[in-house]
């Protein structure tokens, strides 16, 4: 009778001939241990959405001051009709675009800023606010935002429906 045990974790690093494909192509991923002799903490592993990163960047996004909106112009109009739907609610992950990994992720901001602000000012304050509320949030590292300013709010521009006077009497 022969028995084999489990090859210990340095033999998994190196290539050996003779062992099959499989103990060679393993690869350690923390994320936690079974059995009752771990902590609770320990037991099991924690998996973070991408919609979940896409709306707290979205909601650290539009936090700065100078923020009008976000996202392209399309975008925006569907979602302006959108919350006019009885029900509708406003999608917070509206011009938020994201990769997610294991432990890191990369966040695309699409934004509409206010007339009279600075751009650059108002690209570092979302920046660091998105960062900090992404790692406090989800304990991922992010790597990157990139900010992409797509237009200006200016102070005359009327919101579509919102005209004041009627043209006739």
């Amino acid at each position: 009778m022969t028995t084999q045990t489990a090859p210990a974790a340095n033999e998994l690093s190196t290539p050996q001939t003779g062992r099959s494909p499989q103990a060679q192509a393993t690869t350690a991923v923390s994320g936690g241990t079974a059995g009752a002799d771990q902590p609770a903490a320990n037991r099991g592993r924690t998996s973070i959405a991408d919609v979940v990163v896409v709306k707290v960047a979205g909601i650290a996004a539009r936090e700065i001051p100078g923020v009008y909106d976000m996202g392209g112009g399309l975008s925006r109009t569907i979602g302006a009709v959108r919350d006019r739907v009885p029900g509708g609610r406003p999608n917070v992950g509206r011009g938020v675009k994201v990769e997610v990994g294991e432990r890191q992720t990369a966040i695309d901001l699409d934004l509409v800023v206010e007339y009279g602000v600075s751009v650059m000012d108002v690209a570092q304050d979302v920046r660091e606010n998105v960062i900090s509320a992404v790692e406090r949030i989800t304990g991922l590292e992010v790597v990157e935002v990139n900010v992409t300013v797509n237009d200006v709010h200016l102070p005359d521009e009327d919101e579509p429906g919102t005209t004041a006077e009627a043209r006739v009497e």
